[in-house]
């Protein structure tokens, strides 16, 4: 006999079974007949609990938010400067997407782009939250002297999320065949060397004198 099981429980199996498929199938082509199979239940089985597929992607985006904003959480724990916060928060933005490959995919999807402002509007919310989170420590490491001081914030943060989603893009388009957070790490240190605060040298030193 087939055990029924809690309601949360079957929303969470449907919305893991939409991420593997939006990375294995693309998601303008994932039908719920395609989830509905996945989790082993029928199409109105999948209705019931999501009544519009809208419902289930807005669901998929707040899954792929408490992701993220979890892992921001931690990667900004601890007594590190504010410049070690934001490679930690690049490098775990990094992993994210590299385990979970849907992501990049959902956010250059047609689904997102023009038939859903809800999931349109969830990630344009996470990405402003996600180069709000950079700025503040951009400010921090300016004012603590570790970058430099005429550096604005905002414009520091939209380069490093830039960094992170033109990444994203190229990882996905080449097949996956390199590693994407060693790749972002390496590059994210050659763009902070144009952001790290320069002290003048012995020579130009003694040329001012």
């Amino acid at each position: 006999m087939r055990i029924r099981k809690p309601a949360e429980i079957r929303k969470a199996e449907i919305i893991d079974a939409a991420l593997r498929l939006a990375d294995k199938l693309g998601p303008d082509r994932l039908t719920t007949e395609a989830i509905a199979n996945a989790v082993g239940l029928t199409q109105p089985g999948i209705f019931r609990h999501f009544p519009k597929k809208r419902a289930l992607w807005e669901a998929v985006a707040i899954r792929v938010g408490a992701m993220m904003e979890a892992r921001w959480a931690k990667a900004q724990s601890g007594d590190a400067s504010a410049i070690d916060r934001i490679r930690a928060l690049i490098e775990t933005q990094l992993r994210l997407i590299q385990s979970t490959p849907a992501i990049p995919a959902i956010i250059f999807s047609r689904e997102l782009h023009t038939k859903n402002q809800g999931l349109r509007q969830a990630f344009f919310g996470l990405m402003t939250r996600f180069q709000r989170l950079i700025a503040a420590l951009v400010t921090q490491a300016s004012e603590a002297g570790e970058l430099r001081d005429d550096l604005d914030p905002d414009d520091a943060a939209y380069l490093i999320v830039g960094l992170v989603q033109g990444l994203a893009v190229r990882w996905s388009i080449s097949g996956r065949n390199f590693d994407l957070t060693e790749e972002g790490t390496r590059l994210l240190e050659v763009q902070m060397k144009g952001f790290v605060r320069t002290t003048p040298t012995a020579a130009a030193k003694k040329g001012k004198s």
